[in-house]
This record gives structure tokens, sequence and C-alpha cells, in this order.
């Protein structure tokens, strides 16, 4: 544990939260106390009472529906002998495809739910694309990034004439998240995580007003 005073609630573990992980779970991958981490995540209840449901929905059980699915990628998988490829010409290859690649998403950042873990163990080399976990990773980790740096009062981070690196870095990744979104080509589950943890991305800083320090 680093010892750090926190304000409660921390961005970070409520994003986490948000994502599906339990207390338990946060509080093993940031090295807090079980207790602290409950704390900050009361209080965040308190302040927003949508975030209860918004982690039950994240770390729900998949419906039978969603293991039928799974079930018949892993099946389409088996006969083919070969993952999915995503430039494939055939709509059904490429949406199952897409669908382990979202999965691999999950197992990134540790919300893979469990039932989808222990299924698709029976796919040798289902999450070794390490590229696009790697990818995945580094998203989630701007993300929370950004959800600090708003928390210390900053405005938007600007990708030019901006004051810091750190200004820098992270005005060019919401910029790149700006872009994508109107280009339609930013998934929905992204969107939608960007709007839960940072409100307001769209718009990004009112032209003209002063970036607060």
């Amino acid at each position: 544990m680093d010892g750090r005073l926190r304000k409660a609630p921390y961005p970070e573990w409520v994003l986490m939260y948000r994502l599906g992980l339990g207390r338990d779970h946060i509080a093993a991958l940031v090295r807090a106390p079980p207790a602290t981490v409950g704390y900050h995540l009361r209080v965040a209840r308190f302040q927003d009472p949508q975030l209860e449901a918004a982690h039950r929905a994240a770390g729900a059980a998949p419906s039978a529906a969603a293991v039928a699915r799974m079930e018949e990628v892993i099946a389409w998988v088996t006969g083919a002998g070969r993952l999915p490829r995503g430039r494939s010409a055939d709509q059904a290859e490429r949406s199952m495809e897409a669908w382990i690649r979202q999965r691999r998403s999950e197992a990134a950042v540790g919300t893979l739910h469990p039932s989808y873990r222990d299924g698709l163990a029976r796919i040798p080399g289902w999450d070794t694309n390490a590229r696009t976990a790697a990818d995945e990773a580094r998203w989630h980790a701007r993300l929370a990034e950004l959800v600090r740096y708003r928390a210390e009062g900053i405005d938007w981070p600007r990708h030019r004439e901006y004051d810091t690196e750190e200004e820098r870095v992270l005005g060019v990744w919401i910029h790149g998240q700006r872009q994508k979104f109107r280009e339609g080509t930013l998934s929905p589950g992204k969107a939608a995580q960007l709007d839960a943890a940072i409100p307001g991305w769209q718009q990004g800083r009112t032209r003209g007003r002063a970036a607060r320090r």
C-alpha cells in the first residue's frame, strides 16, 4: 500500500467499481485496505444513486443468450481449427472475431466474467493477441489518468498549446476519442464508459475559457 491520503471518493476506484470490480478485487489491485476502498465506494454511491446499478450490470453473470453465443463461437473455432478473422468476407465470422476481441478487452482490464473465462479456456490461445490486449489496457489506463486529471479541478486537456507533457498526452488521447466518436468508429462500449467516467467529454473545454491549474 502506498499510504497516500485520498479525498473520497477516489475517481479511479469509482471507475473500477463502475466497470464491475468488487471492493475486495479493487483493494487487491491497488494494494489498499478493503475497508478504505469500501468507504470511498459508499461515498460514491451516495453521490451517484445510479452507480450501484451500473456496477451490477457490468459484473452480472452472462445471460442464457450470451452463454449460447459463447458456445456458438467455441463450436465454430473448434470446427474451423482457427480463430475467426476480422477481415473475413463472411459477416458471421467478423462478428465472432469482434465478440472474442471484446472478451480480450475485458480480460485485459480484469473485468472478464468467470463464466466467459472458464468457457473460453477451451479455446487454446484465444487471449494471446498481445497487441490488442495491450491497446485495450492502455486505453483504460488513459481513461483513469484523465479521470484523475479532471478530479483535480483542471480544465479539459489540450492537444495544442498545452502547458505540460501530461496535458499533451491526455489532450491527444481525448481528441482522438472525439474524432472517432464523430466518425462513428468509437465502439458503443467505450463511448458509454467515457460518458459515465467523464461527462462532457464530447464537448470538452469551452472556447476561450482559461485553464484552471
